[in-house]
């Protein structure tokens, strides 16, 4: 496994559709207040802000845990346990110089080595086209996290890749991995297929769409290919998200041989 991700939960073959996935939102699942006081998660801010004042904050959901528990019926669905942080946060502990020591301090105060930190949910897409591509961007160097490497489509992929929401399938769920260069900020990994053919789907990306300045372009891989995708020179260009996103794809999903 690449050191850059963990993998927190896979769930079962075939990934788990809507109907199976429930959050829990309480504030209980918040981080907890930096030993100290938050002063320097503001300090980190404002220095970002100065380097790059194109930031700016936002709200997002925490993630404090996640488990697959059983029901009556033979499906089991899966609690996603959610607090509320904000992007700020996230660069103010996660990304912040000290992360590695609230991590251990997180262990040591509350048993938990993210604890102290945002955590803030972050969701991909291994998105496959109906001549069999999987979809993949080019980040933008602008963007705080993990400028200028290749990602799967995250977020929301019909602005990202500017794809119309009803040649998009249902998600089905496949993961949740940590990414270790952000101490262990976790996302969640689907999987969606898409009506149109790979160069259908360049037609839309170029046309740009409401977050088209988070890439710089668009790289198709056959799924075939995926699978071994870890034995080619693109793996050292997949920031760590992307990494979680294709392995899940190999594991629960599959990709045809």
């Amino acid at each position: 496994m690449d050191p850059e991700v963990s993998l927190l939960l896979q769930c079962p073959q075939g990934g788990l559709p809507e109907d199976q996935v429930r959050a829990e939102l309480s504030p209980a699942h918040d981080r907890r207040t930096l030993p100290g006081g938050d002063k320097a998660i503001a300090a980190v801010w404002e220095s970002r802000l100065q380097a790059q004042p194109w930031l700016f904050d936002a709200p997002k959901f925490r993630l404090h845990s996640a488990a697959l528990v059983p029901t009556d019926s033979q499906r089991p669905h899966l609690l996603l346990r959610l607090g509320l942080t904000s992007y700020r946060d996230f660069l103010g502990t996660n990304w912040a110089s000290s992360a590695a020591w609230l991590r251990q301090q997180g262990a040591a105060d509350w048993d938990d080595k993210q604890a102290y930190l945002a955590d803030p949910l972050g969701v991909g897409a291994a998105l496959t086209t109906a001549d069999d591509f999987l979809v993949f961007l080019r980040r933008s160097g602008r963007v705080a996290e993990a400028p200028g490497l290749v990602d799967v489509p995250g977020g929301h992929p019909e602005p990202q890749v500017n794809l119309p929401l009803l040649t998009l399938s249902q998600p089905l769920l496949l993961g949740i991995a940590r990414n270790e260069t952000s101490a262990g900020r976790a996302s969640a990994e689907f999987y969606v297929q898409c009506s149109l053919t790979s160069e259908q789907v360049r037609k839309h990306y170029m046309n740009g769409g409401p977050e088209a300045h988070e890439s710089t372009g668009i790289i198709f891989v056959e799924t075939q290919c995926v699978r071994r995708l870890q034995e080619t020179e693109m793996w050292a260009e997949l920031c760590p998200s992307a990494k979680g996103a294709i392995f899940f794809y190999n594991q629960v999903q599959g990709s045809p041989t």
